[in-house]
């Protein structure tokens, strides 16, 4: 009944695509890097010999169709917060396993595992694999999450991660030696791994050795009393977890296993990140990278990142960069420097309608939770006008659905209910009873109020509004005003979770090319995130502490089907439990998909080597930059 993961199966053909060590000890031809070499002279730091660990993963560019680099140089990019200096854990994707370039799970961090039927997973770390401050990287790291932090009420106060609870139950944790960890269920958990691949990955281990001098357990009493004193914080645990970010990457002395770590401290407008000097990745000239020595991340206003790209102010940028940006930023190639690329985009639809099943207006509510409400709507949308007009045709008019790159594909379902048919969508609303309208043809609603549908956008894309204009001019067709309310993601989102949004507009779903390894738990009310019902997913989140249960049959059925995928054994079982969900999705148009594929430009240095020509734009899964691993990017002079 158990079975192998296929990486063991077939390690010895993956190692030769360069997806696994080549070699189980460190190679003779180990170069010592410039940019620590005074270090090294200094007695400061090791020799590389000394830093990386004695298996390393060692990459073989040329089985990967890319060319060996020379290590050196400053790479510059932007963002337009100062909390997203966590995309450096994104781009930098060091993971426990991470998805390759055709998106298989493969061990990075981890030498390897063994997966027994999903039920038992034995992780093996790389012997003398360090952390960046040298510490060793070893089973204690697991042990110390998962027993003091995971596990303690004061550090984590909703215990264990939902990823690791399975029919509500943990696992089974154990750490034989310094190199192994073992996770253990009594029933299936496919998805455990897939999780350890995300863009924001669920650190399942933490740099004991440093945080430790912060925890009850570990630390001198009096020395800890005075750094809580000293933080100005109320207790260890607020000292702890304010020092413990892994992914937020804002703690410059908190140690890191990505290829570039944090060396600027406190809220600054340019971040500097310099490489890992024990980072566990080589190529097979013995070059231990990163190539690129150091990542500037300027923090800038939103409007001005196309403009500062475009005269050469950035090395590599696809964050804050829109299809609207295409032609401006062809113009200034040869002043600039740089060439545009035009990537595709992962999500499952670039501009997606989401109305609220929650809302808190009784008489909108039942509105749109009649699906024939939505089906109109969606039938009134002049997809390939806004595809025209936006994306000069580039884009693919449909409904939200999973893409053509997904097993799971079905044309039915990403065309279901998008075709321009003004007639139809006008007979349905008839159907539903909405007949009456005021002077200026606009229907009214059961309790007479005119049907104003108010659609919240985050105000950060200029397509949304220009797509909503368009369907604005559709939509009265029909009967409908459309009224568009730009505002601030975070009070959108806030405004949505409350129940307090009629109609909002996102990107679909992040993943819009998922494998069979995929969990469709996305598909189902398990988050509030999901526009359309966020009180059913805070149900689910809060295990019933607030927000709605479902209360709609087809919403039933996906948790069911969730569920089910979750217990299945084999691939055709999980198969099965997404095409039923598609199929639920694609009838019901719990958010109405505009268009998908829209090209994503990425402005890239025409001194910068290694970066693909054509390649997917996606936050999951690939992490956006992180799944064609920057770290083997490089300078060419």
């Amino acid at each position: 009944m158990f079975k192998t993961t296929r990486h063991l199966l077939l390690g010895s053909a993956l190692a030769l695509l360069g997806m696994l060590p080549a070699t189980a000890e460190i190679p003779a031809n180990l170069q010592e890097s410039a940019f620590w070499q005074s270090e090294v002279d200094s007695g400061d730091l090791p020799p590389a010999a000394e830093r990386v660990p004695q298996d390393p993963l060692i990459v073989d560019l040329t089985a990967k169709g890319r060319e060996f680099g020379e290590p050196g140089g400053t790479l510059r990019t932007m963002v337009t917060r100062s909390k997203d200096i966590r995309q450096m854990v994104v781009y930098g994707y060091a993971r426990l396993v991470g998805f390759d370039e055709n998106y298989e799970i493969a061990p990075d961090l981890l030498a390897a595992y063994e997966n027994e039927g999903n039920l038992k997973f034995t992780l093996r770390l790389r012997e003398g694999h360090k952390w960046s401050d040298g510490s060793p990287f070893t089973s204690e790291d697991f042990r110390y999450w998962w027993e003091d932090v995971a596990n303690n009420e004061l550090l984590s106060p909703s215990g264990p991660p939902d990823f690791l609870l399975v029919e509500g139950k943990p696992p089974v944790v154990t750490f034989p030696d310094e190199m192994t960890v073992v996770f253990e269920w009594e029933d299936p958990n496919p998805n455990f791994l897939q999780s350890l691949a995300q863009a924001r990955p669920p650190f399942i281990y933490r740099p004991s050795a440093f945080l430790k001098q912060y925890h009850e357990k570990f630390a001198d009493q009096e020395e800890l009393a005075f750094q809580v004193e000293d933080a100005r914080v109320k207790s260890w645990a607020a000292l702890h977890n304010k020092l413990d970010n892994l992914y937020k990457f804002d703690n410059h002395e908190l140690p890191t296993l990505q290829p570039w770590l944090n060396a600027s401290s406190g809220k600054k407008i340019r971040h500097s990140f310099v490489r890992n000097p024990y980072y566990h990745r080589i190529d097979s000239n013995g070059v231990q990278l990163p190539y690129i020595d150091v990542v500037e991340m300027e923090i800038v206003a939103p409007g001005l990142v196309a403009a500062k790209t475009n005269a050469g102010e950035s090395d590599l940028q696809g964050r804050g960069l829109a299809f609207r940006d295409a032609s401006i930023l062809k113009k200034g190639e040869a002043d600039g420097n740089y060439k545009t690329l035009l990537w595709k985009t992962g999500v499952a639809s670039q501009i997606a309608i989401y109305p609220n099943l929650n809302f808190e207006d009784d008489g909108w509510r039942d509105v749109l939770r009649d699906v024939r409400v939505r089906r109109a709507l969606s039938l009134a949308i002049d997809r390939n006008t806004i595809n025209q007009a936006l994306y000069f045709k580039l884009a693919q008019p449909g409904a939200m659905s999973v893409l053509p790159a997904s097993p799971f594909y079905d044309e039915e379902n990403a065309k279901a209910w998008a075709q321009y048919d003004i007639d139809a969508a006008n007979a349905l609303l008839d159907e539903v009873g909405l007949t009456e309208r005021d002077r200026d043809g606009i229907r009214l609603l059961p309790d007479g109020r005119p049907m104003e549908l108010v659609i919240e956008t985050a105000g950060e894309r200029q397509e949304v509004e220009n797509a909503l204009q368009i369907v604005t001019d559709n939509w009265r067709d029909i009967g409908v005003d459309l009224v568009m309310r730009p505002l601030d993601r975070d009070i959108l989102r806030n405004r949505v979770f409350a129940g307090n949004t009629m109609a909002s507009v996102w990107f679909g779903w992040d993943d819009g090319i998922p494998q069979h390894h995929t969990s469709p738990a996305y598909l189902a009310p398990t988050d509030q995130v999901f526009l359309a019902w966020p009180k059913w997913g805070q149900y689910y989140q809060t295990g019933g502490g607030s927000g709605e249960p479902p209360d709609m049959p087809e919403a039933q059925r996906l948790m069911e089907l969730a569920h089910d995928w979750e217990i299945a054994s084999s691939d055709e079982a999980r198969a099965a439990v997404w095409t039923e969900m598609l199929k639920i999705h694609a009838n019901q148009l719990y958010a109405i998909g505009i268009l998908n594929g829209a090209p994503q430009p990425i402005v890239v240095s025409n001194r910068l080597r290694n970066v693909p020509e054509q390649a997917m734009w996606a936050w999951e899964p690939g992490a956006h930059f992180g799944v064609h691993r920057p770290d083997e990017f490089f300078f060419a002079d």
